[in-house]
């Protein structure tokens, strides 16, 4: 399990039922979580877009007296030294959206560094035929590009990437030819209708493995198996690097179970070649 200090923030999150509000404030924390622990509850309350008291509110959630112990303990599990801020003063604002994706794709690798939860995916999606890929909205690059590649080592990948009243039925004709498992790609802002096609797909008997920003994203409930990867918010339009990157490591870890991959990837190749599909 990653030891950094976001993962342990994480951590002393889980097992709690927050409120909308208050997994805004968790999920703040977490992106921040060097920074946090030397904020004071307005300071926090501002960066979460929230009111003071909901911040205190927020701690005693968590079984603390207060902010003030909250914020106490964060310095327990957060770095000893403040990082500095001159340095990210002196970079622009396209640079500081560049650096912090790095700083979200770093948060990744801490979390990989226990696969257990990516090989658990990996062959739940392997194990479905067909297997069902939902992004809606800013997920729909992910969904579709993990859909791509995924139907050359996989038999059969559905993508859904487009809402409406048709979905339910898609859903529907896809567990009765024998799906059980569907990938989702959730994104902020989250779309009302992959929440409820998540909550209709459960209780169709599918198991929803999810990428989303946050542990703490509106999805969380509807998913069997959610794994996060942040987004960056630096620029005026979410981006979405590391979220693309999980979804190749998903793809890696399906692949991995699916016995006749190589043997797919080979005969595409070979089926490529012959049409002269790609400028060498």
């Amino acid at each position: 399990m990653s030891d950094s200090p976001a993962a342990r923030l994480q951590k002393l999150f889980e097992g709690h039922r927050l409120t909308p509000t208050q997994r805004r404030i968790a999920h703040c924390m977490v992106r921040g979580a060097a920074e946090v622990p030397f904020l004071s509850s307005v300071e926090l309350a501002e960066l979460a877009g929230v009111s003071q008291p909901s911040v205190t509110r927020f701690a005693v959630a968590l079984g603390f007296d207060g902010y003030p112990a909250l914020r106490r303990h964060l310095r327990e599990v957060a770095p000893a030294e403040r990082p500095g801020v001159a340095r990210e003063d002196s970079y622009n604002e396209y640079q500081q959206a560049v650096l912090g994706e790095i700083e979200n794709l770093r948060q990744l690798a801490a979390m990989l560094a226990d696969p257990a939860p990516v090989q658990e995916a990996g062959r739940l999606l392997a194990a479905s035929t067909p297997l069902l890929v939902l992004g809606l909205r800013a997920a729909s690059s992910q969904a579709r590009g993990f859909a791509y590649f995924a139907s050359k080592v996989h038999p059969d990948v559905r993508l859904l990437d487009e809402g409406g009243s048709m979905m339910e039925d898609r859903i529907d004709a896809a567990r009765y030819e024998g799906a059980t498992a569907l990938l989702c790609f959730a994104l902020p802002r989250h779309p009302r209708e992959v929440v409820d096609t998540l909550e209709r797909s459960r209780r169709a008997g599918l198991t929803v493995v999810t990428v989303a920003d946050s542990a703490f994203a509106p999805v969380a409930r509807h998913s069997d198996l959610l794994i996060p990867a942040q987004v960056g918010t630096g620029l005026a339009f979410d981006t979405a690097c590391a979220p693309m990157l999980l979804g190749r490591v998903l793809l890696e870890s399906m692949a991995d179970a699916l016995p006749d991959a190589q043997a797919r990837l080979e005969a595409f190749d070979a089926r490529a070649a012959a049409r002269g599909l790609f400028v060498e």
